[in-house]
């Protein structure tokens, strides 16, 4: 487990559609599957820093809570990707034909 990792969630490229990937890209529903797992396991390295630190292994704390920060960070990151794309629905949902 290295918790100094990189805080990187897959951006979807401007060149793509939504309604019809390109050629050799991948559909919005994967790179938002593989943003939510990107999430989860930094949560889930945060937690493991964080029972290493509580049960007296050889970590140093600064890289324990940069993890934890980090973690926070990405799920709120994601928290706000969500939040727009339930705002874009709504607002979708509303359009009268």
């Amino acid at each position: 487990m290295n918790p100094i990792q990189s805080v990187q969630l897959p951006i979807m490229p401007s060149s793509v559609n939504a309604a019809q990937p390109a050629k050799g890209n991948e559909p919005f529903k994967n790179l938002l599957l593989e943003a939510l797992d990107h999430v989860n396991n930094m949560q889930k390295d945060a937690d493991a820093a964080v029972e290493q630190l509580a049960t007296g292994q050889d970590v140093n704390p600064a890289e324990v809570l940069t993890s934890i920060q980090k973690a926070d960070m990405t799920f709120r990151m994601m928290l706000q990707i969500r939040n727009k794309l339930v705002q874009a629905y709504q607002e979708i949902k509303d359009i009268r034909i």
